[in-house]
């Protein structure tokens, strides 16, 4: 939750707007988490 606050409030009125720009922090958020994390390869 900390992460979608993290791009600021909500800035639209109408509900299915609202939906919508959540929708898109959502997807920024996982798209960031993919980017930073490691990948873990087996070496024995």
């Amino acid at each position: 939750m900390r992460g979608i606050k993290s791009f600021g409030e909500i800035a639209s009125r109408d509900p299915d707007r609202q939906t919508a720009e959540t929708h898109i922090r959502i997807a920024l958020t996982n798209r960031f988490n993919e980017l930073g994390q490691a990948e873990i390869e087996r070496v024995a």
